[in-house]
């Protein structure tokens, strides 16, 4: 199966990737005039022929491509929000790696109140590493495009700015539902899925979701890390709202 590489755009028949992944392609991969890659703006994917490899130190390699048939590009249906407490970074890269695999569109990193602080306040730098992240992921994947990247919020901001039709607060709580009740009766196709930190959510978090229309929901009665969360989440939420 082709790799597949995201382009800033189509220029007619002709297309360029630069920077950080023309390096990869041409230095890692060893990309050669005259090889195949499916290439994607987001919008179209096309099968792309290798036309110039020009590989310097920095930021300056790009790599030419001659396009040679358009690819159908299916996209799913279903769009997945996940607002994501931040927890260590190691956890938290990992969640972005397999939520952008499971098809996620929008990532919002959320500062929890029991987030830890330090890492609230050193995730601003992390940014550009989120960003390429979620591109080698959605490449790896043969996504039409990468997931968007939002800003850090606080739950209370974040919770009314989310829009789908069916939202899920993932909770603890002994109180919440099966999260198969909530989709039994879910209706339409985009979702929003909360996580909490380590440390959980608080009485004040709980009470602002529940006033922007979040449901609670458990994953059973085991804790889970957040890694393990997120994939399974997602992963039901695909089954059963999916296409």
């Amino acid at each position: 199966m082709r790799r597949r590489f995201f382009v800033e755009r189509f220029e007619g028949d002709t297309a360029t990737l630069r920077g950080e992944p023309a390096e990869h392609l041409g230095r890692v991969l060893r990309a050669e005039r005259g090889q195949l890659y499916e290439l994607s703006d987001g919008e179209r994917v096309w099968l792309a022929r290798v036309d110039r490899v020009a590989l310097t130190k920095g930021e300056n390699s790009r790599i030419e491509f001659a396009l040679v048939e358009r690819i159908p590009a299916r996209e799913s249906k279903l769009r997945i929000h996940l607002l994501l407490s931040i927890v260590k970074f190691e956890r938290f890269e990992w969640c972005l790696e397999k939520a952008t695999e499971l098809g996620a569109a929008e990532i919002t990193p959320l500062a929890a109140a029991r987030s830890d602080k330090l890492l609230i306040a050193a995730a601003a730098k992390r940014r550009a590493r989120w960003e390429k992240i979620l591109m080698e992921s959605a490449q790896q994947s043969r996504q039409l495009r990468r997931p968007t990247l939002g800003s850090i919020a606080r739950p209370s901001a974040a919770f009314p700015d989310a829009k789908a039709s069916t939202k899920i607060l993932l909770s603890e709580r002994a109180d919440s539902k099966p999260m198969r009740e909530i989709l039994a009766a879910a209706r339409g196709s985009d979702a929003a899925l909360a996580f909490g930190p380590e440390g959980g959510w608080t009485e004040e978090e709980v009470a602002a979701a529940h006033g922007a229309a979040f449901a609670e929901a458990s994953l059973g009665h085991n804790i889970l890390r957040a890694e393990t969360a997120v994939i399974a989440a997602l992963a039901i939420v695909r089954f059963a709202l999916g296409d």
